[in-house]
């Protein structure tokens, strides 16, 4: 799973700013459609966006970003594949459209920026569905695309989003998964503290790109340069104003509960399964209540209420038992030894044995099996 999503990131460009300011209409529209998928109001954003097509049909931006709405609704779930025809269909359709401009303009920096973004977003879709050498070769064309761009449009705060995406993960993935590294020999060598340097500058000075980069900066912190009280900076600015972005307020929740303030990372995710009973969208699926019911559990051990962190993991344990699928997850194994854990703090030693057999049953999640052993041995006392 982080192999696929960490070469997915190869393979991302992101829409840019300056290139709209011929039109105040087409600016402002974007602007609020942009906003709107980020606070996951896709049918508000779909109408936006369509009233951009429509005053602009000669433009690929208003298709463009139509096809952004699928995408953002496969990130909510991308166990579901129901949308993955329509977006790859939508994609086509901006290609062709940017062709059709490029045959007569081949430097129009608008179709240039939306193919290279079409081929760049098709590319992420297919490394989150295995299929590698498709996605390597999409990101193959569409970096010399956005290299163009950048040379036609030097002084873009947001364009130059895609190219620090790629210096920086191009730089450090080969070393941490040499199966990478075949794919990696035909594109040209980086730097990651640049690649970092031309995030940050998206981050800070971006138009439409700037929450895209606090977003990776965030993912950059927490999951590769293992600085995740740096990270949490960024989560809380994406919720802060985006409060109802399900995909923003889980990170937050993760990054809390990495740093041990694990107070904070039981509100939210008690906020997340709240959401989830009003049915609000992204934050209804097993997956999340799984995390959620995770999270609220460990902070109800921490804190000695045992009757209530024992429901809470015993509902992580259910709706693992739903997801996974041929191997057990961490969220499972992990919830199995706490199980175990209570029982034996609530004395009921039969419980606790039959969970920590249970644990060795299933394959070595980190210290899983050294701490069933262990309390086989000798019961767990808190």
């Amino acid at each position: 799973m982080r192999k696929r999503l960490i070469i997915s990131f190869l393979l991302i460009v992101f829409f840019t700013g300056t290139y709209f300011a011929q039109s105040n209409v087409k600016d402002s529209l974007i602007t609020i459609g942009i906003n709107q998928i980020y606070n996951v109001k896709f049918e508000k954003a779909d109408s936006t966006f369509k009233t951009l097509r429509d005053k602009f049909p000669n433009d690929p931006a208003g298709i463009f970003f139509l096809s952004m709405i699928d995408w953002w609704r496969i990130l909510l779930n991308t166990t579901v594949e129901k949308y993955d025809d329509k977006f790859l269909e939508e994609i086509d359709l901006i290609i062709e459209k940017c062709d059709s401009i490029l045959e007569k303009e081949p430097n129009n920096v608008d179709a240039l920026f939306f193919k290279a973004g079409a081929i760049g977003f098709r590319g992420r879709l297919r490394a989150l569905r295995f299929s590698w050498f498709k996605a390597a070769d999409d990101g193959r064309k569409a970096l010399p695309i956005v290299e163009k761009v950048m040379a036609l449009e030097p002084n873009s705060n947001d364009a130059i989003f895609g190219l620090g995406l790629y210096n920086y993960y191009a730089a450090i993935l080969p070393e941490k998964y040499p199966i990478l590294k075949p794919i990696m020999i035909f594109m040209p060598s980086t730097n990651k503290d640049e690649g970092i340097r031309q995030v940050k500058r998206t981050a800070e000075k971006g138009r439409y790109a700037k929450y895209e980069a606090i977003y990776f900066l965030m993912l950059i912190y927490f999951t590769d340069e293992n600085k995740p009280f740096v990270s949490y900076k960024y989560s809380k600015i994406l919720t802060k104003d985006f409060p109802d972005n399900p995909i923003f307020e889980k990170w937050e929740g993760r990054i809390a509960a990495k740093i041990g303030n694990s107070l904070r990372a039981s509100e939210i995710f008690k906020d997340v399964l709240l959401k989830g009973q009003k049915k609000m969208t992204g934050y209804t699926d097993d997956i999340t209540k799984r995390e959620a019911s995770y999270y609220i559990a460990d902070r109800y051990w921490k804190e000695n209420k045992i009757d209530s962190s024992k429901i809470f993991f015993e509902q992580s344990l259910k709706y693992s038992k739903v997801i996974d699928k041929g191997k057990e997850s961490g969220f499972y194994i992990n919830a199995l030894i706490y199980l175990g854990m209570i029982n034996d703090v609530q004395n009921n030693r039969e419980a606790a044995i039959e969970y920590y057999n249970r644990v060795l049953d299933l394959d070595k999640y980190k210290q899983s099996h050294q701490l069933a052993e262990k309390y086989l041995k000798n019961p767990y006392k808190k």
